[in-house]
């Protein structure tokens, strides 16, 4: 499953993706985010690994982040590994005209792991692209905001 979605931000890029790259507003815009904690390397750059804590109706869900590359504005790429998947997901931020920001982000492969994800992501083909454009209306409607 590999898809990309993007939105359109009336704010500079600067701010946009100073607001996108601190830990602390992740809340802001990720439902159930709970904390970013860094396990090893510079935080935010490459090779660094965190581990990132979200709720999901009662289920807390930890993931590993390793940032595979960290060349913002252009592209922050980073592996995402969990006990039931591993996916990659890329962001990037284009400057349009008239001070606002492309905010792009695509997800590259992702593995499933057991059977009721892969039963899940069969029965429910949408859900991973509906989130991830969620959580981009959202970083625009905080951004725009802040």
């Amino acid at each position: 499953m590999k898809f990309e979605s993007s939105v359109d931000i009336n704010a500079p890029i600067d701010k946009v993706v100073a607001l996108f790259n601190n830990p602390a507003n992740f809340k802001q815009w990720q439902d159930g985010f709970i904390s970013y904690e860094p396990i090893s390397g510079t935080s935010r750059t490459a090779g660094a690994k965190s581990k990132v804590t979200y709720i999901n109706r009662r289920h807390k869900i930890e993931l590993i982040e390793t940032i595979q590359v960290m060349n913002l504005p252009a592209e922050m790429t980073a592996l995402y590994e969990h006990e039931h998947m591993v996916n990659t997901l890329t962001n990037s931020f284009t400057e349009l005209p008239d001070k606002k920001t492309r905010y792009t982000a695509g997800m590259g492969e992702l593995k499933l792991i057991g059977f009721m994800p892969k039963l899940m992501a069969f029965l429910m083909p949408g859900m991973a692209k509906k989130q991830n454009q969620k959580w981009l209306d959202q970083f625009k409607a905080f951004a725009e905001s802040a």
